[in-house]
């Protein structure tokens, strides 16, 4: 065929052409005649008689071959324009769009809105609604494939990939805008789209402006039945209709789609078609006029002509058309600006309303060679001869990769080429082919070509939120959802993958038809060798296969393969061991390789399993391979190896049983740091190390590691061996391999290595990597991403990451391990010949030595010589020496804390504490507080502070934790709480111990209170706000303002012209009243009158008075004191006086007035103003003499609150005055006073301290007024105790025995300090205060004190007897009075102790008395009974024994033995006081407590060498003793049956609780009691017992103990674990009640923040309570946000159903009354009222309310009020009861009668009606 050149050659030199073929004559003659009538613009072509003939063409003019080329040139997206109204076929049909097949191969779409009017209106209404319309049909159910369309091409574009996008409309106001009401004639075949249903048929938009097209139902008849299944039709369907009838000028149209009529309908001339609005799809009676090789040209309509292309001729008759032929044609196409008309011959498009059948072609994308050329055109393409002879076309840019390369000489017919079919245009029923390199290499070309499971390749396209979109050949995309961009969830994928990057993805899920294509990038998915799942059915039991977790579950893992398969891992197949919470092991999108156990196809169900039995197979290979070779080592083998010899850098050595030479770093040796040199040290050639690890071979070189913690992670199998067994999230033990400044590079035992960066090496900042981690440390490491093609991947070294359990557990391992270690070393140093080397390996820390002091050295540490060998080096350091004077030559007593191994030197302290330590039995498990006495590398060690034990604690809890900054460095001395883990010592010579959490840190350096006086200057945000204006206010001014908010302290005032006034508590009131808050006088909104006296600076909000007339930079500290505002008030002082200067004016005695500022928890003390900037502290021991209120002062004291003071003095920085809410603060002689317990000091006493730093001892005999065994027990340090005076007590030596002995050390002997004794007081002395007594046993009736047994000793000397005094040591007491008012006449027996030195535990039976009591004369009743001695006498019941503990002050004398006791008997019960003495003691006063067992102690009885001289007892003597120990018990019964009784221990509440398991109030005292003991563990030991034991069905009870567990946690715990308990509660309680309960707790403890996020937390919950809009209005009430409240209160009623709005009103009314502003509340209420009248609910509580806050008058104006309702007679009773009743208290007897009166005349008009 001709090359054809292009009508308008670019550039100015003329183109030389190939000759054409000649035309024949006719032809030419045909050329003539069509050029004489032109008509418009299109010229007439010629034809061509037959095929034959067209190679025989002549040579034309040049103008005309152009014309011809012009007029056949094949339509491109070019040649398309808007407005161009085309004929098309559906291709495809989507959701939102439908694809359009054009002529010419050619493609459009047509989006959902561009279908019709009606439709559009529809789909707005469905998305307005979200919710799908029934009548509503989708596009697919509209439209589908091969239905001809008219569209009219609305726009032309460019895609974002550079394509030509043509979008075309089928809207029929756009199609047939053309036509109008006048233009439509009957017959005219046109296209619309049913807009609405009808009664008798449908309303059909044919576009039309000004014309109603109706279809009737019968002519829809058939059209439903054959087209549309005998469904109605529906809005938005496209019809094929014929005009009927045409009425009122085009106004009415009625229509038919009757099949018959519309498939025969022909355009004719009496239809007045014009060019201007000729429709596509026409089909009209035409004549040939021309004949061309590129197609032809046809005369239709008389006037028109129009062109037919080679495409759209009758296959079957092409060639065989001639000139003057008659043909019928269908109109493809009408250019609206060139008018060309493009028609098809083909028969297909010459029935309308009938689809196109053939809509593919079998073989698409098949790859075809050698296709011969049919014939090529210029501007469009190539058509080729397929093997079956059918046509097919090559658009132009498919012929050649780019148009560089393009060659037409090429393509000249017959010449072959390579192709492939890439589509079908429906259109033109042609195979589109394609010439491009890439598309016939290409591995898909269509969506169905692709398998789900398939690897494929692609480029980049985009990256969204949703996903990564990939270009997957020509035509195709798929989606990377976020989860598959990589193994793990990438937060940044733009930084991993850019646009056009080449990836390999894997086919998840591929729809062909939706186009939906879904991939993966998850490498181990990708690269995966395993078979693919991609149904059921290929799901076998026993297949091992990759998959992805979608959902972790409780019950398990769901994973998904390809093409949606899943199959679930129950919970017991997720691992070996026990997983309670898989979703803490397993995330979403982790990939897995699973094992399916079972499927079920048919039910689309499959279960798999995490356990892959064939796992463990290949772990025993290499054990039997090494065993066949014999001598070669594998890298993760186990084994044992000699040491050969040391070097440097570690040891060489041989492995056993071959000797293979090997090497063994030295940071190798251990997985502590620390250890490591030390075992290199001790370890010698011939030392044989087992279980050692072959880390790796290289070059014959084997490297061996002994870190027990990689040792046990290779044999546990937790060791991956090659990288593709590592996921992201896997967990994996390694070490150090070498530390760069951009991070660390690990190593774990298979070979494999990992960095871990800078960013996630610590959750520490990183200044300098070295500084947290050495080379060859152990560590854990979290793998956070894989890069499977560089074998490369990063770690996390993170604490928070790498979490390897609890902290506690794993310190104490760490520590385990270690001292393991260093005993290991010792045992290697035992074996050493050295005499100094074996005696350093025995010595252990606790060990004590009597050393010589060698030298004192410069730095204040000794060094001491005298130890077992003579060169053993012993060193105290300055800490260590404790302070005390030493000098060379002295010999002390000291004890070993640690032996450094490595540099021989052992570490000693003279410590006291530790010294004299106390043999005292440890719980395992209990907390002690402890003092850091010694600091190795890896552990610490401490002693505790009770007994001076020695215990040794990790400094670590994670391999990885070695980082400290110098704050969080342990320090010696420092305080520190351990938990016991072991309670003996064992080989190692230390405790073993974890210690708690840092904040119970306490430092050695304690800092000054004068350091911290302005450490909590709160300043009030109020002050702040805005700019300070300048303004010239001096002192005296009056000035006026209105309040703006109220804080407990001071009120903010907003002065004229927006100035910020202060005014202070104590410039409110001239008097304030004690306990009252001042601030609270005035409210917010208020306008106030007040005086400037002074002025406060801004920038440090300090108060200075204002000595100059610039007062500029200051607040107006104001007043509204009413005498400071009288006119003739002129005694301000206007000169400036420091703070300082104005405390030192307070004289110590002086009562002042102070408002509380707030409590300080940490410091213990009251803070307060006095004025404006005088402040003070009082501390909490001076705040009452009441431990209730010491216990939680907030109860007592209100923030603002005025008290009333007393000053003790300035404090020690003079910036405060030191206050006491006690009276005058002295520490005298006889004086109650309140000390905390400092210390207790065993078998001494306890250490007290007072306010102001003064420090007291209390000896052990004056703890309690009866006698205990442990009378330290119930003191614990921070105890608050009240301290009083003490009485003194006399015997003479008359008095004291029977016997006289002359020997005073007799009587130290039988009577030593702190011996019970039973006496009778004789007589009182007031002048010295003393008590005078007898032990006589005719006074007492009790034996004699000094035993009979010395009879025979005391007769030889009783000429030497004496009458002397002996005086009594003073006895401190509890709560005592001095006893001079009310002693009985001498009538009272006293017990008195005397002092048990250094033995508390081992009472003696001769120190018990017993306590009678007379009750009312002679009533006698038996308490408890006394132990009997030797020669028991009959007792005097009628005389009242008391406990009387005496003792001495002076704590010297407790460090003397008594050198003889008396034996002791089994002792029997006796009486404790659990409260304080009393002289006046009655039975009531007295509480029974049970008997402390007997104990016996061999070593006690050995002491006493006199003990074979004790009398025998007599039978009687035995039955009686019998006797009375029976009546104690019976005694001791009835006592616990006593309703007054009151457990004292945890085992007393244990008896009561199992009496009453249900009873929450027995439970919530067991808690206090433990609380008191600040036990705060057993307190919440004791909830969670009640909450186990309280039944189910007592609601109440347990939610009680709920509320009392969460105030627990809420005082003692942390935010943590308050939200715990707090979330379980909810779980088993009704939740409201606990929500409520937790707010009222937040709002107690002043905690308003929370309180306010909780009540938001339950408006969003319990939106429909009205108690808690309620709650929440009161809480901001009391918070005195009086407009939050009200906003509450509107949105309440928003909420809530209206039948609850009137209560709510009310209560909120109620609130704003008891809170809020009274006006404001009266308002609401009347407003209630006014709406509600009958509401008599609402009468009662306003009038409630009004006598509560309102005056009298009030109170009268509504009962007038209500009493004239029209309320039922009974409610009107009501009213007239409450009336007279308020009237009779407040009224006087006139109000009583008139209020009666106006009774009587309701009844009698009640009653006249209802005669009536």
């Amino acid at each position: 065929m001709a090359n054809l050149e292009e009508s308008f050659p670019r550039g100015g030199t003329r183109k030389i052409h190939k000759p054409e073929k000649a035309f024949q004559q006719s032809v030419e003659q045909d050329n003539l005649f069509d050029i004489s009538t032109e008509e418009g613009s299109t010229k007439r072509k010629k034809s061509q008689k037959g095929p034959a003939k067209t190679k025989k063409l002549k040579i034309e003019k040049r103008e005309s071959s152009k014309s011809a080329r012009e007029k056949f040139e094949i339509l491109s997206v070019e040649s398309l324009c808007e407005g161009m109204r085309i004929l098309g076929c559906v291709k495809e049909v989507n959701e939102l769009e439908l694809v359009i097949s054009l002529p010419n191969g050619l493609q459009g779409f047509v989006q959902v809105t561009e279908i019709c009017d009606a439709y559009t209106k529809k789909l707005n209404e469905q998305v307005t609604q979200e919710q799908p319309l029934k009548d509503l049909l989708h596009l697919p159910e509209l439209f589908s494939p091969g239905m001809l369309v008219r569209c009219v091409v609305s726009s032309l574009g460019i895609t974002d990939r550079g394509k030509k996008s043509v979008k075309l409309s089928l809207n029929p106001k756009n199609v047939n805008r053309v036509l109008s009401a006048e233009a439509l004639k009957p017959g005219m075949l046109l296209t619309g789209t049913v807009s609405s249903l009808e009664d008798h048929g449908y309303l059909v938009d044919i576009g039309v402006d000004g014309t109603r097209a109706f279809l009737p139902l019968l002519k829809a008849q058939e059209y439903i039945r054959q087209k549309n299944k005998g469904a109605k039709l529906k809005v938005g369907q496209y019809l094929n209709c014929i005009v009927e009838k045409v009425k009122g000028n085009g106004g009415v149209v009625s229509l038919s789609v009757g099949h018959s009529e519309v498939s025969t309908a022909i355009a004719t001339e009496q239809q007045s078609w014009n060019l201007n609005n000729l429709l596509p799809g026409l089909v009209v009676k035409a004549q040939v006029q021309k004949v061309t090789p590129f197609g032809l040209t046809l005369n239709f309509l008389t006037f028109f002509t129009g062109v037919v292309d080679f495409m759209h001729l009758d296959p079957k008759k092409a060639g065989t058309y001639f000139s003057n032929q008659a043909v019928r044609a269908c109109i493809l196409c009408v250019h609206p600006r060139t008018r060309v008309v493009r028609l098809s011959l083909r028969p297909i498009f010459l029935q309308p309303g009938r689809p196109l059948t053939r809509l593919s072609c079998q073989n698409l994308g098949a790859v075809l060679d050698d296709v011969p050329v049919q014939g090529f055109f210029k501007k469009a393409g190539a058509t080729f001869r397929l093997k079956d002879g059918v046509l097919a076309y090559a658009r132009l840019s498919h012929l050649s990769d780019s148009k560089n390369v393009f060659n037409p000489e090429a393509f000249k017919p017959g010449n072959t080429h390579k192709c492939r079919i890439i589509d079908y245009s429906q259109m033109d029923e042609l195979a589109l082919l394609s010439l491009r390199t890439s598309i016939i290499e290409a591995q898909y070309l269509r969506y169905h070509d692709i398998e789900p499971g398939a690897v494929v390749k692609g480029t980049v396209l985009t990256i969204k939120s949703y996903g990564m979109l990939v270009k997957v050949g020509e035509q195709m995309r798929g989606l990377v959802p976020p989860m598959h961009l990589a193994d793990i969830l990438m937060k940044n994928p733009e930084k991993k993958y850019h646009i056009g990057d080449e990836v390999k993805c894997r086919v998840l899920l591929c729809d062909p038809e939706a186009k939906k294509l879904m991939m993966t990038l998850k490498k181990t998915l990708i690269e995966s060798k395993l078979p693919v799942i991609n149904c059921y059915a290929d799901a076998k039991p026993g297949l091992q296969t990759h998959g992805f977790i979608i959902r972790v579950k409780d019950y398990g893992c769901i994973v998904k393969f390809y093409n949606s398969v899943q199959g679930l891992v129950p919970k017991h197949e997720l691992s070996t061991e026990y997983i309670p919470d898989p979703e803490r092991v397993f995330y979403t999108g982790q990939v897995v390789k699973v094992v399916v156990l079972n499927c079920e196809p048919s039910k689309e169900r499959m279960l798999l399993s995490f356990k892959l039995s064939s796992d463990p197979e290949p772990k025993k290979e290499p054990a039997g391979h090494s065993q066949k070779k014999g001598k070669a080592i594998n890298t993760g083998q186990l084994v044992d190896v000699k040491v050969l010899e040391k070097t440097k850098d570690g040891l060489e050595v041989a492995v056993l049983p071959h000797n293979i030479r090997a090497f063994l770093p030295t940071s190798h040796l251990s997985d502590h740091v620390a250890n490591g040199p030390l075992l290199h040290h001790w370890l010698q050639a011939g030392d044989i190390l087992h279980r050692v690890l072959c880390l790796s071979q290289s070059e014959g070189r084997v490297l061996l590691c002994r870190k027990p913690a990689l040792v046990s992670t290779v044999e546990g199998g937790q060791d991956p061996k090659n990288f593709s067994e590592i996921h992201p999230g896997m967990l994996l033990i390694g070490f150090v391999k070498s530390i760069k400044d951009y991070g660390v590079f690990i190593q774990f035992p298979s070979g494999l290595s990992g960095l871990a960066p800078k960013a996630i090496m610590s959750d520490k900042f990183v200044t300098s990597t070295s500084d947290h981690f050495v080379e060859g440390q152990t560590v854990a490491a979290k793998v956070t991403n894989v890069d499977e093609e560089k074998q490369r991947m990063l770690l996390s070294l993170r604490l928070s990451d790498c979490g390897l359990g609890d902290l506690a557990i794993t310190s104490l391992l760490l520590l385990n391990q270690c001292l393991e270690e260093l005993q290991g070393v010792r045992s290697l140093m035992s074996n050493r010949d050295s005499v100094l080397i074996q005696t350093l390996a025995e010595m252990t820390p606790g060990m004590f030595l009597d050393l010589v002091v060698r030298e004192v050295l410069e730095d204040g540490s000794v060094v001491f010589s005298g130890g077992p060998v003579p060169d053993l080096v012993l060193k105290a350091s300055r800490y260590h020496r404790a302070g005390q004077e030493v000098e060379s030559g002295q010999k002390k007593k000291v004890v070993i804390l640690n032996v450094d191994l490595l540099k021989l030197e052992v570490h000693v302290s003279l410590h006291q504490d530790l010294v004299n330590r106390k043999a005292r039995k440890l719980r395992k498990g209990s907390e002690h507080q402890a003092v850091v006495q010694h600091l190795e590398k890896s552990f610490a060690i401490a002693s505790l502070v009770e007994t001076g034990h020695l215990a040794a604690f990790s400094l670590t809890s994670h391999l990885n934790d070695t980082f400290r900054f110098d704050s969080e460095k342990l320090q010696v001395g420092q305080g520190v709480s351990l938990t016991l883990k072991t309670t003996e010592p064992g080989v190692t010579g230390l405790l073993l111990a974890v210690e708690g959490p840092a904040a119970k840190r306490t430092m050695r350096p304690t800092r000054k209170d004068s350091e911290t006086v302005d450490e909590d200057e709160e300043v009030d945000p109020a002050l702040t706000v805005g700019t300070i204006k300048k303004h010239t206010l001096s002192i005296g001014d009056m000035v006026t303002g209105t309040v703006k908010s109220i804080k407990p302290t001071h009120v903010v005032v907003t002065l004229e012209d927006g100035i910020i006034g202060c005014i202070h508590a104590s410039h409110i009131l001239d008097d304030v009243p004690e306990g009252t808050s001042p601030t609270t006088k005035l409210k917010v909104g208020k306008t106030v009158t007040a005086r400037v006296i002074g002025g406060r600076d801004m920038k440090t909000f300090k108060y200075l008075p204002i000595s100059h007339p610039r007062f500029v930079r200051t607040i107006p500290e104001l007043s509204v004191r009413p005498s400071e505002l009288e006119d003739g008030h002129t005694a301000l002082n206007t000169h400036s006086v420091s703070p300082v200067e104005k405390i030192k004016q307070y004289q110590a005695g002086q009562t002042v007035t102070c408002f509380l500022k707030k409590y300080n928890v940490v410091k213990k003390w009251l803070e307060v103003e006095i004025a404006p900037d005088i402040r003070g502290r009082i501390p909490l021991l001076l705040t009452s003499l009441s431990f209730k209120v010491l216990k939680h002062p907030d109860k007592k004291f209100r923030v603002g609150q005025a008290l009333r003071a007393t000053v003790v003095g300035p404090d020690s920085s003079k910036t405060f005055l030191c206050l006491s809410l006690t009276g005058p603060h002295k520490l005298e002689e006889g004086e109650v006073a309140m000390g905390r317990v400092v210390k207790v000091t065993p078998n001494e006493g306890l250490t007290v301290s007072f306010p102001f730093g003064k420090i007291g001892t209390v000896s052990i005999f004056h703890m309690s007024d009866s006698y205990s065994e442990t009378p330290l027990e119930d003191f614990v340090p921070q105890k608050v105790v009240s301290l009083g005076p003490s009485v003194v007590g006399l015997a003479r030596y008359s008095h004291v025995s029977q016997h006289s002995p002359s020997k005073k050390t007799l009587y130290n002997k039988h009577l030593p300090e702190g011996k019970l004794l039973t006496a009778r007081v004789l007589r009182l002395n007031h002048q010295k205060n003393l008590v005078e007594l007898s032990f006589l046993p005719g006074d007492t009736g009790k034996p004699d004190v000094l035993s009979a047994s010395l009879e025979g000793q005391l007769t030889k000397q009783e000429e030497r007897k004496t009458e002397a005094e002996k005086r009594d040591q003073k006895g401190e007491k509890k709560n005592q009075k001095r006893n001079e008012k009310k002693n009985q006449k001498g009538q009272e027996e006293v017990e008195m102790p005397s002092k048990e030195e250094q033995q508390p535990q081992k009472p003696q039976a001769q120190k018990r008395g017993g306590q009678e009591c007379r009750e009312s004369g002679s009533e006698q009743e038996r308490v408890s009974k006394k132990p009997k001695k030797a020669g028991l006498s009959e007792e005097d019941d009628s005389l009242v024994d008391v406990y009387y503990r005496e003792g001495k002050e002076e704590a010297e004398e407790t460090n003397v033995l008594p050198k003889e006791k008396q034996t002791k008997p089994a002792e029997a019960p006796r009486l404790q006081l659990s409260s304080g003495f009393a002289w006046n003691v009655g039975l009531d006063s007295l509480t029974p407590a049970l008997p402390p067992l007997a104990e016996s102690s061999d070593s006690e009885e050995d002491e006493k060498p006199h003990q074979a001289t004790q009398i025998k007892k007599s039978k009687k003597e035995r039955e009686l003793e019998k006797q009375k120990a029976e009546k104690e018990l019976s005694r001791i019964e009835e006592a616990l049956m006593d309703p007054g009784w009151q457990p004292e221990s945890a085992d007393d509440f244990d008896r009561l609780v199992l009496s009453s398991p249900n009873s929450s109030i027995l439970w919530l005292q067991y808690m206090a009691f433990h609380l008191q003991a600040t036990e705060i563990e057993k307190a919440r030991a004791v909830a969670e017992r009640a909450l186990k034991t309280i039944s189910f069905r007592e609601e109440q009870e347990k939610l009680n103990v709920w509320v009392a567990l969460l105030n627990l946690e809420n005082m003692y715990g942390s935010q943590e674990s308050l939200t715990k308990v707090f979330e379980r509660a909810v779980q088993y309680n009704e939740p409201l009640k606990v929500f409520l309960h937790l707010a009222d707790i937040y709002a107690k403890s002043e905690k308003f923040q929370e309180a306010g996020e909780l009540y938001n937390r339950m408006l969003k919950r319990f939106r429909q309570e009205k108690a808690v809009w309620i709650k929440y209005g009161a809480f901001l009430l009391r918070r005195s946000q009086a407009a939050a409240s009200h906003r509450v209160l509107q949105r309440a009623l928003e909420c809530l159903p209206s039948k609850e709005h009137v209560d709510v009103i009310a209560k909120f009314a109620q609130l704003e009354f008891q809170l809020g502003d009274a006006e404001r509340a009266k308002a609401i209420f009347e407003n209630t009222l006014s709406t509600y009248p009958k509401r008599t609910d609402v009468w009662s509580v306003y009038i409630d309310m009004t006598i509560k806050h309102g005056s009298q008058k009030d109170v009268r104006d509504i009962f007038e009020r209500v009493i004239h309702l029209s309320l039922a007679p009974k409610r009107m009773k009501f009213f007239f009861k409450r009336y007279l009743d308020y009237e009779k208290q407040h009224g006087t007897e006139k109000d009583v009668q008139a209020v009666k009166a106006k009774a009587l005349e309701y009844v009698e008009a009640k009653s006249s009606v209802l005669e009536d």
